[in-house]
């Protein structure tokens, strides 16, 4: 049982229906507080990164340290999810792992494709993978009803590729090697699916929503589809390589929401708006392309085809919000400019009365 339980149904309820283009009594609204200050990370000494990353218990007690000192405010909830950078996935696969103060990265595993195609397979006994069930297990102990406890960042599909052949190997790839890389990214997706459930069944078992590093909730398998690749690659490219698996994946889920990333990929949003089985769309127009009215275009094409749509915005764009697109289908998932319980009232009063 959560503490915060009383209202946690509603808000599923709120969840299910913008997965389904629908609306319940209104939107989901994510907002969170400082309760006073913000928080001031502690300090710690290590040898290495890698021992500051791996010290899951101490950035446990960082991370509810954290959430004890917010304020999470209408569908908005504590979420810890099990962070050890976004190729952990291609790091099982074989690829060597970097660990910087604040980020991680991979290191490619296939050099030559005749010499190392049959490199890049899921080691099930791989230590850091080891480490993520450690991880995700500590979480569950520690959670005790006061945080949710989400999904690691899988990046699988092209990104994973990518990770495996190095991005600017990929991209000579798409003229030279193109069966290689339609192969082993066929071969990746059964290996993909296979992790996913071990650790969804591991969530749900303890009684946990489905979530990640994108905080919408379900209680069925629900992730983010992703290939920010694809903003090296044209329509057709796109569509003929990697299209077929990032529908597999939507099928394979139960509820989805993709991630598009940045201008250079938005040439592949009608593509992505075809898939039956997708659920949503998050656009991230990326630093220096901000703007909530610039990108209503892109938000009315989401909904026309149906698909809902997550967005972040400054309090001032509310009016503009409610002008353009309808409520159903939409969930707010950072208001910027809210700096106050009373700002915050006030914000979700003017939502609920959005129709």
């Amino acid at each position: 049982m959560f503490e915060f339980n009383d209202r946690l149904e509603r808000s599923m309820e709120r969840f299910e229906a913008f997965f389904n283009f629908d609306i319940a009594d209104r939107p989901p609204v994510n907002i969170s507080l400082w309760k006073n200050s913000e928080y001031i990370h502690p300090k710690k000494k290590y040898d290495t990164l890698e021992d500051k990353w791996l010290d899951f218990e101490f950035r446990i007690e960082e991370q509810v340290a954290k959430i004890d000192k917010a304020l999470y405010i209408g569908d908005s909830y504590p979420i810890i999810w099990p962070n050890l950078g976004p190729e952990i996935y291609s790091a099982w696969c074989g690829c060597g792992y970097n660990y910087g103060e604040n980020t991680t990265w991979s290191e490619p595993c296939i050099h030559d494709w005749e010499k190392d195609a049959d490199k890049g397979n899921l080691n099930r006994n791989h230590p850091l993978l080891i480490k993520m069930i450690e991880y995700t297990d500590m979480l569950l102990e520690a959670s005790n009803g006061r945080f949710i406890v989400g999904l690691t960042d899988f990046h699988p599909g092209g990104d994973h590729i990518a990770a495996l052949r190095d991005p600017q190997e990929l991209c000579i790839d798409m003229i030279e090697n193109l069966e290689n890389v339609r192969k082993k990214l066929d071969e990746s997706y059964p290996e993909y699916f296979e992790t996913y459930d071990f650790f969804y069944n591991k969530l749900r078992t303890a009684g946990m929503p489905i979530t990640s590093w994108t905080p919408l909730l379900s209680e069925k398998k629900f992730y983010i589809p992703s290939n920010d690749f694809s903003c090296m690659v044209s329509k057709e490219t796109f569509d003929d390589l990697f299209m077929p698996g990032i529908i597999e994946e939507c099928r394979f889920l139960d509820r989805s929401i993709y991630h598009l990333d940045g201008p250079g990929a938005l040439r592949h949003l009608d593509s992505l708006l075809d898939i039956h089985e997708l659920n949503a769309v998050q656009w991230v127009c990326g630093a220096g392309n901000e703007g909530f009215e610039r990108w209503l275009p892109v938000y009315k094409k989401i909904q026309k085809a149906g698909k809902a749509a997550q967005l972040i915005l400054d309090i001032k764009d509310l009016d503009l919000l409610f002008e353009n697109l309808e409520p159903r289908g939409i969930w707010l998932s950072w208001i910027t400019g809210i700096d106050s319980i009373d700002t915050a009232e006030k914000v979700m009063k003017r939502v609920e009365k959005w129709k």
